[in-house]
């Protein structure tokens, strides 16, 4: 089973930003899309942002304007840079990429954002 390489995160006060990145492992692999979901604490899971390989990106209403999704040419990296952090961005953040027909998943990194 394919495991997404994660990094980044960790702890900021509000306003602060971080990045995060992903990785697929494999030298020839791409991804025809990628995305960013979040997992706060007693809350399901929702969709952040996604982009695919033409470069149309989508975002959740509660991310727009601060946060920006990107790839590299080859579709084989991602990034998510958050910026105007607030506490309630707080969770697990998790990539994802899908391949062919295949849905590939990170480990998960934690995001803390303090008041």
């Amino acid at each position: 089973q394919v495991q997404l390489a994660e990094s980044g995160g960790g702890l900021v006060q509000a306003g602060g930003s971080l990045s995060l990145s992903c990785t697929i492992p494999g030298r020839f692999v791409s991804a025809g899309v990628m995305r960013w979901h979040r997992q706060a604490p007693v809350k399901q899971r929702e969709l952040v942002a996604s982009i695919v390989g033409g470069g149309i990106t989508n975002y959740g209403d509660t991310v727009k304007v601060r946060f920006t999704i990107s790839r590299d040419k080859a579709m084989r990296t991602s990034w998510l840079n958050m910026e105007s952090l607030k506490p309630e961005d707080t969770g697990v953040y998790y990539c994802n990429m899908g391949v062919g027909t295949l849905d590939y998943w990170g480990q998960g990194t934690q995001v803390t954002v303090s008041s």
